[in-house]
């Protein structure tokens, strides 16, 4: 029986969806204000909108599981590529964090070129018998989107764009969100355009919205701009997470979202897998759960870690020195892991959770295979790295990051 084909775009795909990027990342942590700070004062992130989950419980419960506060941030200029939510008040409001108590992550967040995608490909997992936490149009972000957990309950949301924040830094004011949507619409469905033009015909404020801002003294010179730390974060992922049954994840990734597998290894007698979204080596890697202890992870999460690329290589040495001098705790780890990359740096936030630090990884071409390599070399410790180092063929490729570095 020949499989059945759908039309993307035009396009003859096995599902009536295609994965291009990873958007945004969350995590839920027990201290909110200490992981704004770890994020905004020393990666750099902006507050685009914070948002209060208050409403999730009733009035006498809400004062028993600490904060309610959540925060959307951002790197460049879409509305989040971060979110920072509280895990006590979510694991007590949320049925499904509640199940899944190693669940630190809040989301993975996958685009889709239209909307057209994300209704069709909601209509696709339902058919396929696939469990659907939500679905709609959520405040602030503005993304449509439907939530869908692997079997380890990790969230993945497909989502059609985003709220794009523009050179004044203005978020959009609550009066111009209008209504959250809690299923796709029927389409096809009006424009951003048009939701603006009803906002500026109502006479709304769109200069209202929060407003981004760094408190940071501009002191550094990165590349020849001044910034308020030595490199700037310019793109997100990959994330690295620990799966209890490698088969059934990879079911998932590969055959319900439609990632394509880059390498399949062994790492001492463990099996790691790493998939791709777009040309990058990998922007999921997926690892046992057997190892988590034996690389001295968190006991209680499954995240084993989450990706920011730096602009350049000497932004990469420069970040790692400045952390370090902020106290954070600044590590490598074997080379092996990260097949597609070479140096990088893992910091340690404050909730426990590795941020691995690069600047390049190896991309994927027409024929989908990657770099043959020998085995991975080591990489020396990070106060002995050089000063300089040779090119690949292929570093500063892949996504770019667009607008100036502020």
């Amino acid at each position: 029986m020949n499989e059945r084909l759908f039309s993307v775009g035009g396009v003859l795909m096995p599902r009536p969806f295609k994965v291009r990027r990873l958007g945004h990342f969350g995590i839920n942590v027990p201290d909110v204000e200490a992981a704004l700070d770890f994020y905004c004062r020393l990666l750099g992130y902006k507050i685009s909108d914070p948002i209060d989950f208050s409403s999730r419980l009733p009035p006498e419960e809400r004062g028993r599981h600490g904060s309610t506060i959540g925060y959307f941030l951002r790197h460049g200029t879409e509305h989040h590529s971060f979110v920072i939510f509280p895990s006590r008040f979510l694991h007590a409001s949320n049925p499904h964090y509640a199940h899944h108590p190693e669940l630190t992550t809040n989301q993975f967040t996958w685009q889709v070129g239209s909307l057209k995608e994300v209704v069709d490909g909601l209509q696709w997992f339902q058919d396929q018998g696939k469990k659907i936490v939500r679905s709609g149009r959520d405040v602030p972000g503005s993304n449509w989107h439907f939530y869908a957990p692997d079997p380890d309950g990790h969230v993945n949301e497909l989502f059609y764009g985003i709220e794009q924040i523009g050179w004044s830094g203005h978020a959009k004011p609550l009066q111009v969100h209008q209504l959250r949507h809690e299923k796709p619409p029927q389409l096809p469905f009006r424009s951003e355009q048009s939701e603006v033009d009803a906002a500026l015909a109502a006479a709304l404020r769109l200069d209202a919205g929060q407003r981004g801002v760094d408190a940071a003294a501009e002191v550094h010179d990165v590349d020849g701009i001044l910034l308020g730390r030595p490199f700037k974060v310019g793109r997100i992922g990959p994330i690295r997470i620990f799966v209890r049954d490698m088969e059934r994840a990879l079911r998932f990734y590969r055959d319900d979202l439609g990632m394509a597998v880059t390498e399949d290894i062994d790492y001492r007698g463990h099996r790691c897998v790493f998939l791709r979204a777009n040309t990058e080596h990998h922007s999921l890697a997926l690892y046992p759960l057997a190892l988590r202890q034996e690389l001295g992870f968190k006991a209680d999460s499954t995240l084993m870690s989450f990706g920011m690329q730096l602009g350049s290589y000497a932004q990469l040495r420069d970040a790692a020195a400045f952390l370090r001098g902020q106290g954070v705790e600044v590590f490598t780890l074997p080379p092996a892991l990260f097949p597609g990359m070479d140096y990088c740096a893992f910091a340690r936030d404050p909730a426990g959770h590795a941020i691995q630090l690069y600047y390049r990884m190896d991309q994927i071409g027409w024929d989908g295979r990657p770099r043959p390599r020998a085995a991975a070399e080591a990489i020396p410790d990070i106060g002995d790295w050089p000063e300089t180092v040779p090119a690949a063929s292929d570093v500063y490729q892949g996504e770019i990051f667009l607008g100036p570095m502020n």
